[in-house]
């Protein structure tokens, strides 16, 4: 490890590997942002508050184990690394679970929802085995900072890849698999996806190395340190139950029971911080790094505020298409460059087959791009312009009407060039928040690091999704009955726009504070190079 330098890079073919690996996540991903929550209302038959219940508890939980699987991977020792065995033995799993969570049995409405529940609980739980050391192979291929943000691009290109595959091919295959029968159709295409998943993930295995290691003086505590880790980790659920219930009752005694437990947290978290390091455990340690690692408690903010954007916009997409747009347009009648073979196509399938499609290319030039920005532009300059201008271009959506498709394509695809760059540049700079932490305390904890990163993703994706659902209940909307559609198209238009919106504009003013500059990071990785080639 003392060979590799601030110079190091990384081969053609080990980018490509690793982006496959979030193609693969992405097939699961994107396919439960844009697609679970409408094929629970309209295709399996449940209540949309309950939907909303389901997402915002089962998100909330999947979170927390983030956060155990990345200390678990943290402390995993074999031939293979740390994390990389992980991305292996979870692919078969999470492509069960894949075909599982879009099966629809013919259950009374009670099991229905029994059976959404220990699916997607289970596909959460796949996803979090594979994703959370995936994330966290990311900070320990290479050291350099810079050559990290370039594979984060080449990483997210990979995840628009595969957001791509299932975005326009799940309208596709439900057609020809479900030959207008949803639940036949859902179940097949996922077969598919299951299996192309497992296939990538091998790739990502075979064509990645791990070279970044921890300082040689930090040890773990078996037993006592997994104690005192669960202790803490009980008390970190406290305020996300809180805060789940103030969500889900909205009224005054969950929001005085959200106060108190905030305070109370607070209080403990203080004392914590303030104990002599010497009296901590390796757990304990590990989590007081993070709680004063101001760089990643930003970040944390920030991806919370981002997900909620995106969670907002990717669950309402399919509810905009299918009942706001016009539905008696057709592609052809559309697009005057549309060939006349596409005369008779509803235009709701197509058109959010082509939407979405279009978003995930866009998407990829945007993650690309990313790398080549930051040579002119800092990560916290850019972070901020585009969370200003992906806002900007979804506010103006409300402006349209059901005609305005065209329109409606620009403005939405154009958001997403810059919606792509969030996330290549958030765990790019979750890789600069572990090599502070590292300079800063002599202690490593990647995989902890990354999956407090995708578990605020999650937890702020759990939230975005049961508000979309709770907003479409509040107008009286349900997905099996017509009659209420009409009543809810306001929300869908809101959902589409300004209310996600918001959240990217809070966004940019958080990161205002973000303390980590390009000079600083320049310091931070020459002295890490030096400690690591003297061996201290």
């Amino acid at each position: 490890m003392s060979a590799l330098s601030s110079s190091h890079r990384l081969s053609f073919g080990e980018k490509i590997g690793y982006a496959m690996g979030d193609a693969a996540a992405n097939l699961v991903w994107r396919g439960a942002m844009f697609f679970l929550a409408v094929f629970y209302t309209d295709t399996f038959g449940l209540d949309a508050m309950a939907v909303g219940a389901l997402m915002l508890i089962v998100r909330m939980s999947d979170g927390v184990t983030d956060i155990i699987m990345g200390m678990i991977a943290d402390r995993t020792q074999t031939r293979w690394g740390k994390f990389r065995p992980w991305v292996l033995f979870s692919a078969p799993i999470l492509g069960v679970f894949m075909v599982l969570t879009y099966t629809t049995p013919d259950l009374s409405p009670t099991m229905k929802l029994v059976y959404a529940y220990v699916t997607y609980i289970g596909l959460t739980l796949a996803y979090t085995m594979n994703n959370v050391p995936y994330s966290a192979l990311m900070g320990v291929m290479t050291p350099s900072n810079v050559e990290r943000t370039k594979l984060s691009g080449w990483r997210f290109a990979g995840a628009f890849l595969g957001g791509f595959i299932i975005s326009v091919g799940t309208p596709v295959l439900l057609s020809l698999f479900g030959n207008g029968d949803d639940k036949a159709g859902y179940q097949s295409t996922m077969y598919v996806f299951a299996g192309l998943l497992v296939f990538l993930l091998l790739i990502t295995f075979l064509s990645t190395r791990e070279r970044v290691t921890p300082p040689p003086q930090q040890k773990t505590e078996g037993k006592t340190d997994w104690l005192n880790f669960s202790k803490n980790m009980l008390l970190a659920s406290i305020p996300l139950i809180s805060m789940t219930l103030f969500f889900y009752f909205r009224n005054w005694q969950s929001g005085l029971f959200f106060l108190a437990v905030i305070i109370v947290t607070i209080i403990v978290i203080r004392r914590l911080i303030n104990t002599p390091r010497d009296a901590l455990s390796d757990a304990q340690l590990d989590i007081v790094d993070l709680l004063t690692n101001i760089p990643w408690v930003i970040l944390l903010g920030i991806g919370f505020l981002f997900m909620m954007f995106t969670g907002i916009k990717s669950a309402a997409t399919a509810y905009y298409f299918f009942h706001f747009l016009d539905d008696n347009m057709t592609l052809a009648s559309t697009f005057s460059w549309a060939p006349e073979w596409l005369a008779n196509i509803n235009a709701q399938n197509a058109l959010l087959s082509a939407y979405l499609g279009g978003t995930m290319v866009i998407s990829v030039f945007g993650a690309l791009a990313t790398g080549f920005l930051i040579r002119f532009i800092g990560k916290r300059e850019l972070f901020i312009a585009t969370l200003l201008i992906g806002a900007a271009l979804s506010c103006a959506i409300f402006l349209l009407g059901p005609e305005d498709v065209g329109t409606l394509f620009v403005l939405g695809i154009g958001a997403e060039f810059f919606v792509a760059m969030w996330p290549v540049l958030f765990f790019s700079m979750l890789g600069d928040s572990a090599d502070y932490s590292e300079w800063k305390h002599q202690r490593r904890a990647t995989g902890l690091v990354f999956s407090a990163g995708t578990f605020i993703n999650k937890t702020g994706g759990g939230f975005a999704g049961a508000l979309v659902v709770m907003v479409l209940a509040a107008y009286g909307y349900v997905g099996t009955d017509a009659s209420t559609i009409s009543l809810a198209l306001p929300a869908m238009k809101a959902l589409m726009s300004w209310i996600p919106a918001l959240f990217a504009v809070v966004g940019a003013v958080l990161m205002l504070f973000y303390p980590l500059s390009s000079g600083r990071m320049a310091e931070i990785e020459s002295t890490l190079l030096q400690r690591r080639a003297s061996g201290s």
